[in-house]
């Protein structure tokens, strides 16, 4: 049985405790002054805003983040930056796809053995050893193609809404309005995941010292486009010394479409040229039903 003198130490050890606790949570602390710049810079807006469309509570984040730090960092192989910087996919998810792959790869061969083993069919060891090893690596890969024709497909609009952009950009210059001006004008009157980019870079500017060709001219660097850098130099001749760009933007603008109609004209032609090749079989086919009734009939009657 606890007296009141126990009673009475540990109620004052547990008020004393609380008082401790609550004076350490209000007295200020000393802020970090290197933590306190990496918050300010654009990087790191960048990161929150990539983690804000990717949970970190999701699976492939976590299994990502264990493989970084249990796993060598040559397994991983290449990464490819710029298509995730333009998929905005952190690198701890695209790792956690790899392993999350790869691990698939290792449950299916046994699984698969153990179903034919049940129905009686015994198959040899090493058949569901080497299955799981190749199946194992070969999807652990398979993160690497998804991604590369993800972020192919994310250029090609990119390059679409960007040619709309420019003519935007240059319609805004021929009515008078400033450099700034008339990219963050131009930016804000599409709604799609491109305009929405390019809005945020160039607010960035505002208070990262960075102007807003600079911006662009990084961003073109980050995600590997190439057209991009080539607005951020003519801006940058608008910008630093007052050139005329109204007609330099339409005919980049101009150049852009012409290049995509290339593009999907080229595309067109070799999606025909593969309907040509069924076609051209089934002829084959359809010729050899009419002749192989005579044929069979020539070789019937030969002695």
């Amino acid at each position: 049985m606890a007296t009141g003198l126990q009673l009475a130490l540990t109620a004052g050890a547990l008020i004393g405790l609380g008082v401790a606790l609550l004076v350490w949570r209000l007295t200020p602390a000393d802020p970090d002054l290197g933590d306190a710049l990496g918050r300010l810079s654009p990087e790191h807006a960048k990161r929150r805003a990539v983690e804000a469309m990717h949970p970190a509570g999701d699976t492939r984040e976590r299994l990502g983040v264990w493989g970084m730090k249990t796993l060598p960092a040559g397994t991983w192989g290449t990464v490819p930056v710029q298509e995730l910087a333009i998929l905005r996919t952190p690198v701890s998810r695209y790792y956690g796809e790899k392993v999350m792959f790869a691990l698939l790869g290792l449950a299916i061969p046994p699984l698969l053995s153990t179903f034919f083993t049940l129905l009686g069919a015994r198959l040899p060891v090493v058949i569901p050893v080497v299955a799981t090893v190749g199946l194992a690596a070969v999807m652990f890969f398979l993160p690497n193609y998804n991604v590369r024709d993800d972020a192919k497909k994310a250029r090609a609009e990119f390059s679409r809404a960007l040619g709309a952009y420019i003519d935007f950009v240059a319609l805004e210059r021929n009515s008078g309005a400033g450099p700034r001006q008339a990219m963050e004008v131009a930016a804000g009157v599409g709604d799609s995941w491109v305009f929405r980019r390019l809005g945020e870079e160039l607010a960035r500017t505002r208070w990262s010292g960075l102007t807003p060709w600079d911006a662009l001219h990084a961003l073109a660097l980050e995600l590997g486009l190439p057209e991009l850098d080539d607005l951020a130099d003519i801006m940058r001749l608008s910008g630093e010394e007052g050139a005329q760009i109204y007609r330099s933007l339409r005919a980049r603008s101009a150049g852009m479409r012409s290049a995509m109609l290339a593009t999907e004209k080229a595309r067109a032609n070799e999606v025909g040229e593969k309907m040509s090749i069924p076609m051209s079989l089934l002829g084959v086919i359809f010729l050899a039903i009419l002749v192989a009734p005579a044929l069979l009939r020539v070789i019937a009657g030969s002695p």
